[in-house]
């Protein structure tokens, strides 16, 4: 795209371009001014510096961070990886935004929660991760909160795309070609979320944002702070895979089993399920029961 042909208004980075929400952010929130959609080779977060000065050198009215190091089992052997990309990374981008005054947006997850509550996760839970994901996306919540006073942090559920990234949907859909019966995990719950409807989501909140008049940092700064941002209703791994398979019209059969039953590296949390009461007050954004999400996601 010339210069003659781009879009007015703000510009807007999205960093992780290539992942399931960055992608479909980059579409979100095209129509709100000039986005930068910035894969690894243009800010690789494993070199928090360099990312940093690319956030400086556009300076843009609002950063939206999509990318992180999500290999959750492998994070407990690359713990110091794990922590640059989820910790330091955020913290130093989200300072470079400040020093452009520009809004830093944030994802975050349901797994900085012990998932031992038997109610669905509010924002002033007490955090306690089970594993050095966890931990280290907990951690760049807080360096995110103190380098920039215009900042919000989405935390999210279990989330998806068909159409790219790695994702539990993708994962079943491959299984279910080879084999005739799966065992899925029936005892941890959680609330499937579909990238392109979290990300319309949270493009809805920037739009507000950079619309403004007072501007955006300005704007968040006012909203600052921690929001749970999922689908709505709650299922289990089995739950949803069967709902994809009567979907697909797939004859796969799945068996239910207990977490104990598939130990894996990472400790996950049993209870998955967040209150999103807050992002709906505040912001007025409130996401689609999980099954609608799921037909949307499906749909040709």
């Amino acid at each position: 795209m010339t210069a003659a042909t781009e879009p007015a208004g703000p510009t807007l980075v999205v960093l992780g371009a290539r992942g399931q929400v960055g992608h479909a952010l980059a579409r979100a929130l095209a129509p709100l001014g000039r986005v930068r959609a910035l894969g690894r080779d243009a800010c690789d977060l494993e070199r928090p510096e360099e990312a940093a000065a690319a956030i400086r050198a556009l300076a843009p009215a609002a950063v939206v961070n999509a990318s992180a190091y999500t290999a959750v089992d492998r994070a407990e052997a690359e713990a110091e990886r794990a922590h640059v990309v989820n910790a330091e990374a955020p913290g130093a981008l989200a300072a470079a935004a400040a020093d452009v005054d520009a809004a830093f947006v944030h994802f975050s997850t349901d797994y900085v929660f012990d998932g031992r509550k038997p109610t669905p996760y509010d924002e002033g839970d007490l955090a306690a991760p089970l594993n050095v994901y966890g931990h280290t996306k907990h951690e760049g919540e807080r360096r995110v909160a103190a380098a920039n006073r215009a900042h919000l942090v989405f935390r999210t559920t279990w989330v998806y795309d068909p159409a790219r990234g790695h994702n539990f949907v993708r994962t079943m859909r491959r299984l279910a070609a080879e084999r005739p019966t799966l065992d899925v995990v029936d005892d941890q719950v959680g609330a499937p979320t579909y990238a392109v409807v979290l990300a319309a989501a949270v493009a809805q909140v920037v739009g507000a944002a950079v619309r403004a008049p007072e501007g955006a940092s300005a704007w968040v700064a006012e909203r600052a702070g921690v929001y749970h941002l999922s689908a709505g209703g709650s299922t289990t791994w089995r739950g949803f895979a069967e709902a994809l398979f009567v979907a697909d019209g797939s004859a796969t059969a799945v068996r239910p089993i207990r977490t104990a039953d598939y130990p894996t590296p990472a400790a996950r949390p049993a209870n998955s399920r967040l209150c999103c009461d807050r992002a709906a007050e505040v912001f007025g954004v409130r996401l689609p029961d999980w099954r609608e999400q799921l037909r949307l996601a499906l749909e040709p």
